[in-house]
């Protein structure tokens, strides 16, 4: 949990909750977009205004009294945020007159006793200004106009908020260690089951609905000293199938997340088998040079437990990724989901592997050739991915793609470089 101030930012769907706290935060941490109801889960970024730290958490919109799935699951997760909160900002929007939706919200938020800022946004000119004030009818003391677009207003809001919250120390010198995990997928396939197994709690929207989480959503979970920051990716689909923006949004944004991450998880269905879909989202994992598992989820529910056959459709459909263990687990049971936790950290320590110059040449100098290539000398440029420059002499030309595959086996032979891809760059060697 954080030990900084929390405030959260509630409305009902479409006002501008999500570009607002993107203003705040100065990143696009949130899809923004005009669809209603875009953000389901609660989202968090930590947020400093002159100094004052604070945790900023954007929730869905809210609908009280709703008894449609997604409206009550969304109305229960703020909940849970509000609970918490030090501060609440209550978006409005500025331009539309108030509606029933909005004074239910106003009771709620009355009832709970916690500060309330209630910011009416759209007033994009001091001309507009005028119109917020209609709004003190809500019964709020503190009001202020915004235009979380074009960022007018919010030094204003913020220092409101963050008044009572203490300045911030120095940053340690020392964090601490953490693990960054994205959670992918196609949709469905109980990503946020696994989520929820692996925090110990409803931490995210969990439905039958599939495609049901849109944003990224974090959760920290410490295991044997370590953090885990895991973040349940939306639902990636191929571009040219995702119809509505949202979907077509969360794709950036799970690869986005994707690049962010040190270790990928792919859920795979054991229900459905490995689809066409489960090869490209590898392969964008793949390319990213994430270290990798793949988790067989519902293997409670499979119609036939063979693994071997599995493992077979796996080598079959997913040839690429020989390198990436695989695990069997039930997230919905929670069966198996514990040993996740040892296979990220051994796939980030993989990837985070460094070999010295001089052992990598005594390695190339006792391999076994079919043929001798012109090897001046080998060196590791970076990692994750583990990356190696292999420098040949004029004579013996580049290596063949065969050759630079079969490096990259022995190397993962030799030092043990699990989970992860490893990369293999030819480069001529300068002639003195």
């Amino acid at each position: 949990m954080s030990t900084l101030p929390s405030v959260v930012i509630v409305g009902r769907p479409n006002v501008g909750k999500s570009t607002l706290f993107n203003a705040i935060l100065r990143s696009r941490r949130s899809i923004v977009g005009d669809e209603p109801g875009i953000t389901r889960d609660r989202i968090y970024g930590i947020g400093d205004y002159r100094g004052r730290r604070f945790e900023l958490i954007d929730t869905g919109g809210i609908i009280p009294n709703d008894d449609e799935l997604i409206p009550s699951e969304i109305l229960r997760q703020a909940s849970f945020a509000l609970k918490t909160a030090d501060q609440v900002i209550f978006l409005i929007d500025g331009r539309s007159e108030l509606t029933g939706a909005d004074r239910d919200l106003a009771k709620m938020l009355r009832r709970l006793g916690k500060p309330v800022a209630l910011a009416v946004n759209k007033i994009d000119s001091p001309a507009r200004s005028g119109l917020a004030h209609e709004f003190h009818e809500m019964g709020f003391e503190h009001l202020y106009p915004v235009s979380a677009e074009h960022q007018l207003g919010i030094d204003d809001l913020m220092a409101h908020v963050t008044a009572a919250f203490p300045e911030s120390g120095p940053e340690p010198d020392v964090a601490p260690r953490q693990i960054k995990v994205a959670i992918i997928g196609r949709p469905n396939v109980g990503k946020s089951t696994l989520l929820n197994a692996l925090a110990g709690s409803e931490r995210s929207i969990v439905s039958p609905v599939a495609g049901t989480t849109r944003d990224a959503v974090d959760e920290t979970v410490t295991h044997d000293g370590i953090d885990y920051v895991f973040v349940d990716t939306a639902g990636i689909r191929r571009k040219g199938k995702t119809h509505q923006m949202a979907e077509k949004l969360s794709v950036v944004m799970a690869r986005r997340h994707l690049r962010m991450s040190h270790v990928a998880v792919l859920v795979l269905d054991a229900i459905e088998g490995v689809l066409a879909l489960d090869a490209t989202i590898a392969g964008y994992a793949h390319e990213e040079g994430r270290a990798l598992i793949l988790c067989v989820n519902k293997w409670d529910a499979a119609p036939e437990k063979n693994k071997k056959k599995f493992l077979d459709q796996i080598a079959e459909r997913l040839k690429f990724l020989d390198y990436a263990p695989i695990l069997f687990v039930s997230a919905l049971t929670g069966k198996g989901t514990p040993a996740l936790f040892s296979l990220i950290k051994k796939g980030y320590e993989s990837a985070s592997h460094r070999i010295g110059t001089g052992e990598l040449n005594r390695f190339v100098e006792h391999l076994k050739w079919e043929h001798r290539p012109g090897i001046r000398y080998l060196t590791q440029a970076s990692i994750r991915p583990p990356t190696f420059i292999v420098f040949t002499d004029k004579h013996g030309g580049r290596l063949h793609f065969s050759a630079e595959r079969f490096l990259a086996n022995q190397i993962r032979k030799k030092f043990g470089f699990d989970g992860t891809p490893v990369v293999v760059k030819n480069q001529r060697a300068s002639q003195k």
